[in-house]
């Protein structure tokens, strides 16, 4: 037996998204039935659906930033309860075994991760995502909102916080650190509040100051300008670190000369084409340059705990199904500051 559900599609890649009904599965013992009220729309999403990342599956529904509560859950269920405020990421299954998943980073599976959205599970049925009412995860790869985090301001945390928490926290943002964030957009503005919560001094580096005045309420206590050639120079050697959250080709060797001997420059943004570096632009100050991805779903609950502790959410601006068509071109524009989320109950078939 399955559960029909409201949603939005992406028919065929490209197409405008589409209401639709989907089928969700009947409960196995360890799922958990969620209502969904809120869906963040990631960059991802839109690449996804244009198939810029390689061939994928149609009809497509969109959405790994999802929050909501427990409207039912299966008879091993421990975690959560009826009404339990949750949140759903990047992926949804692992194969549980591998080295990777034993260590807590299962979205490095050495079977593959199950993904949200765009994905195919272990029991060969595609994944459909958080543009919906209703979705059913297994009870690992469910996370607890906890008190004090509005669920709206919370489902762009279930990536894009994760996605610069992990980093900020594996390469050592803290008191007496100096830190750098690439880009305030969705990625951006999130990696300046965690990396002020966590005691670090932030600058903002973006191509333009047009975003300064919210850079620095945000945190930041310094903005450049990178299409200032300048700001190469009056900044060479001063950060630990630089979290680089655009999706842009970008002058790396400029970047690698603003760290500091034995910094570290981190990528959790995808640019289309390959960035290019000079060698000795690492080898001169035993610099670093590294990747992140998401984060395990323990670290993504530890994100959400620390996020909960700081009175940290993302900023958003709510929107309803009938306006996610012109959100993803506005996405594509930059125009959004800093993130949409659908309120999913204005789906309807």
């Amino acid at each position: 037996m399955t559960t029909t559900t409201h949603a939005i599609a992406v028919p065929s890649p490209g197409a405008p998204l589409v209401p639709t009904t989907i089928e969700r599965r009947d409960l196995r013992p360890d799922d958990v039935l969620i209502d969904i009220r809120y869906a963040g729309i990631c960059h991802s999403d839109i690449h996804q659906a244009q198939e810029d990342w390689g061939e994928a599956i149609f009809p497509m529904v969109p959405g790994h930033e999802i929050a909501g509560v427990v409207a039912a859950a299966g008879p091993e269920v421990t975690k959560y309860r009826l009404g339990d405020r949750v949140g759903v990421g990047c992926m949804v299954d692992s194969c549980g075994e591998c080295e990777y998943c034993r260590a807590g980073t299962e979205q490095f599976c050495v079977k593959g991760n199950v993904q949200t959205y765009n994905g195919v599970g272990f029991d060969g049925e595609n994944t459909y995502g958080g543009y919906s009412r209703q979705i059913v995860v297994k009870e690992g790869f469910v996370c607890r909102i906890p008190a004090g985090i509005d669920l709206d301001v919370a489902a762009p945390l279930l990536c894009a916080g994760i996605t610069t928490y992990s980093p900020l926290r594996k390469w050592g943002a803290g008191p007496g650190k100096k830190v750098a964030v690439i880009g305030l957009g969705g990625l951006g503005h999130m990696a300046v509040k965690l990396a002020v919560a966590m005691g670090a001094e932030v600058t903002v580096l973006s191509q333009s100051l047009k975003k300064q005045e919210d850079g620095l309420r945000l945190g930041a206590k310094d903005y450049f300008a990178t299409s200032d050639e300048s700001t190469f120079e009056a900044l060479r050697g001063r950060f630990d670190l630089i979290l680089n959250t655009v999706s842009a080709k970008l002058p790396v060797d400029s970047y690698l000369g603003l760290l500091r001997v034995g910094g570290a420059m981190v990528n959790v943004g995808a640019p289309g084409e390959p960035l290019a570096y000079n060698a000795f632009s690492l080898l001169g100050g035993n610099k670093v340059l590294a990747g992140s991805m998401i984060g395990g779903i323990a670290e993504t609950q530890e994100m959400l705990d620390f996020c909960a502790e700081h009175g940290i959410g993302a900023e958003i601006e709510t929107i309803s199904a009938g306006q996610v068509n012109e959100a993803y071109e506005r996405v594509s524009n930059s125009d959004v500051r800093y993130r949409f989320v659908i309120d999913t109950a204005t789906i309807e078939a």
